[in-house]
């Protein structure tokens, strides 16, 4: 009898398990290779949210990029200053981690992309509960994963912003995956102790000759993250590992040479910044607080006390800089100048930029009043680039990149 081209059994169909034939499926593979995402999404999970609590977005709506976070702003607290270069290990370890996953993510869904089509769609209300977090786990998953891999090669193809959209996505994805844990992390371990396998759904009822064993499938994912890794995390650093990282923006060679010459994001010139407002005889930083408001030229600014510090930019897309070395007048220096002798507070800072995110910034006071945070007149003992800031530029230790906001205007002192 010839097979019902409509009967779900039919092994020309994906819903009937004899179409998925490879031999390597089976509950020990998928098990190996959630165990792996298991470890390595959590640490995904908390890296995030540490990226954003160092946005420290419950002090100004400038800084928050996801509106009506509600209940989902719990964790967030003053982000701290120490150690210096702890935003730029957050972030390197988030992004190059999420990038050497990719091709675990991928044998983990091809693994068990059978149950995806299997039938009925649902034999119990566990089991439809079962379906349910296992699509919006792989939908949120390849989502995550894909914005993330966009935002990293600045390719912002995708409606709205980056920051809501991986924000809320990413508590849709943990609710997934915390209710997939619960449900197979038995399964999982009971599966990895057994010398032989069970029979499960995964396991084809009629597999093809295999032509690699399971551990070397695993090798073969497993050299795939490697190569990743390995072309990614150079990014993380300056100098020559900096052009190991072959599929970041940020992977080339330094730009141009001298003390001038490490990474941007935007240019001058991207940011609409006109020579005419930065001429010396024309720009003017403009400090309120306390007591009013001072108006300073970058040469009253230059002959004030200044102080050095050593600190990198890191950045939301994973790459950063060598530590540069910095040089202008303290943060708190200029909070006394209007009013804030001893307790520096908080300071909203505008910049010369027109239009996009955070051309205006907002940094706590514990950031203030750390020693280190300046207002930066010079870099690596020369006068700032254009594309590095010119005329002035804020550096603050272990902040994102973008809250280091460049070609500052004003400054407003005071509790935000």
């Amino acid at each position: 009898m010839r097979d019902d081209p409509r009967d779900p059994r039919d092994p020309r169909l994906p819903t009937s398990p004899g179409f998925w034939r490879s031999p390597l499926r089976g509950p020990w593979f998928t098990s190996v290779l959630g165990l792996v995402l298991l470890a390595g999404i959590t640490v995904l999970f908390v890296t995030g949210l540490l990226s954003y609590a160092a946005y420290n977005p419950d002090l100004s709506t400038v800084n928050d990029k996801t509106p009506d976070k509600g209940i989902l702003g719990f964790y967030l607290f003053a982000w701290p200053t120490d150690p210096h270069w702890l935003y730029r290990l957050n972030q390197g370890v988030h992004v190059t981690l999420g990038i050497t996953l990719i091709p675990v993510l991928l044998a983990k869904l091809w693994s068990v992309v059978p149950r995806l089509f299997a039938l009925p769609p649902a034999r119990s209300l566990a089991h439809a509960l079962e379906r349910i977090s296992l699509l919006l786990l792989v939908g949120g998953g390849l989502f995550e994963f894909v914005t993330g891999v966009l935002n990293v090669q600045l390719d912002y193809v995708f409606p709205g912003s980056f920051y809501p959209l991986h924000f809320y996505g990413a508590w849709v994805f943990l609710a997934a995956f915390v209710a997939h844990v619960l449900l197979k992390a038995p399964t999982a371990l009971r599966n990895l102790r057994q010398l032989r396998e069970e029979r499960n759904d995964l396991v084809s009822p009629r597999p093809a000759e295999p032509t690699v064993s399971r551990r070397g499938a695993l090798w073969f994912v497993g050299g795939g993250s490697l190569l990743l890794f390995a072309t990614t995390v150079g990014q993380n650093f300056g100098g020559p590992l900096r052009r190991t990282a072959l599929l970041a923006p940020h992977g080339g060679a330094e730009p141009g040479s001298g003390p001038n010459g490490f990474q941007i994001n935007k240019t001058a010139a991207y940011a609409g910044i006109d020579t005419a407002e930065t001429a010396g005889d024309v720009w003017r930083l403009v400090v309120t607080g306390r007591t009013g408001t001072v108006r300073l030229s970058r040469a009253r600014l230059a002959g004030l006390p200044l102080h050095s510090s050593a600190l990198p930019i890191a950045c939301v897309e994973g790459w950063s800089t060598e530590d540069q070395w910095w040089r202008g007048v303290r943060l708190r220096d200029l909070a006394a100048l209007v009013g804030y002798e001893d307790d520096p507070p908080d300071v909203f800072v505008e910049s010369l930029q027109r239009h996009g995110a955070f051309r205006e910034a907002a940094l706590r006071a514990n950031q203030v009043a750390d020693p280190r945070s300046l207002l930066a007149l010079y870099v690596n003992g020369e006068r700032l680039s254009p594309d590095h800031g010119y005329p002035a530029r804020i550096i603050v230790p272990a902040a994102p990149g973008v809250l280091n906001t460049k070609w500052v205007a004003r400054m407003t002192f005071g509790d935000l």
